[in-house]
């Protein structure tokens, strides 16, 4: 998408420029949307389709501005798994972005993974251990080259990657993607933050099939549409716990039942009702930034 055109890829593997028809109505279209066209379908320079309809989508994942805002703004649309980019140093890791990441994709119905680079520079154990009670798949990414574990993840899925400007997610995608080239820069040595190079989200064609999607470094992820129960419905081992809970339970409250239910659940059950609650606490949270070295600060 690029200020009102759309590069529409075709059942063919051809590419065509389109814009948005009045058939269309109000309905907004977003990176990742199945469409139909009308119009000129040659692909030449000067050639203009029209998008007439829009299939319906069968996942979104959405963000707001911040945790009061209540327009929501759709990232990607028909994606299966969320990829959140973090580095070890460099700039430093932001659990707050990543929780707040977890949240979008439990939301969003969407499997989410760990995409850990820049290992070279510090050990990930920190961010391993962060996340192990969540049982989410955490795979590094040794100095911008992906593994073969990582190319078998994303054979065949629709993924798309978010993080923090700097921490390699478009040096990810141009080496998944040869002649991909996303600009990549440099960490400012003085903020420690990255500086925006993808201005625009893209969805990218993957050699050993299925589809990448780069999407431009973000700040924060607000949460202000999110419903807890809608995350916790992607614990079903906690699930269980919520039967006595009082109406409108957001599950990390005084009353909420869980407390009592857990009591008698194994520690690893107790750890990973810990980390959920830290991923629900993050929905209110103003602070994006708490790198990995706060890591004792947050429940466990």
């Amino acid at each position: 998408m690029d200020r009102g055109r759309f590069t529409v890829v075709l059942d063919t593997g051809d590419s065509v420029h389109a814009i948005k028809a009045r058939e269309l109505g109000r309905k907004g279209l977003a990176v990742g949307d199945q469409v139909d066209l009308v119009g000129d379908l040659s692909g030449e320079p000067d050639a203009i389709a029209r998008v007439i309809r829009r299939h319906e989508r069968t996942s979104t994942l959405r963000r707001t501005a911040d945790d009061a805002d209540p327009v929501e703004r759709v990232i990607v649309a028909n994606a299966t798994q969320l990829g959140i980019v973090t580095a070890t140093a460099n700039p430093e890791p932001s659990l707050g972005l990543i929780d707040r990441a977890l949240v979008a994709a439990y939301d969003a119905r969407l499997r989410p993974m760990l995409l850990v680079t820049k290992s070279d520079l510090r050990s990930p154990e920190d961010l391993l251990e962060a996340y192990r009670p969540l049982g989410l798949e955490v795979l590094v990414v040794q100095r911008g080259e992906p593994s073969a574990q990582v190319r078998a993840a994303l054979r065949d899925e629709v993924t798309v990657v978010v993080g923090h400007s700097g921490v390699g997610k478009s040096t990810l995608v141009n080496a998944l993607v040869p002649g991909a080239d996303r600009s990549t820069g440099r960490v400012n040595a003085v903020t420690g933050k990255g500086r925006h190079t993808s201005t625009s989200a893209i969805a990218l064609a993957l050699p050993g099939g299925g589809w990448i999607i780069d999407t431009p470094g973000i700040r924060s992820f607000g949460l202000a549409h999110v419903d807890p129960a809608r995350v916790i419905s992607a614990f079903p081992d906690l699930e269980a716990g919520t039967t006595g809970c009082p109406r409108a339970c957001t599950h990390d409250e005084p009353d909420c039942d869980l407390d009592h239910w857990a009591a008698g659940q194994p520690e690893a059950t107790v750890q990973r009702l810990a980390s959920m609650r830290r991923l629900l606490a993050s929905r209110q949270s103003a602070n994006d930034e708490p790198s990995a070295r706060r890591q004792s600060e947050q429940p466990s």
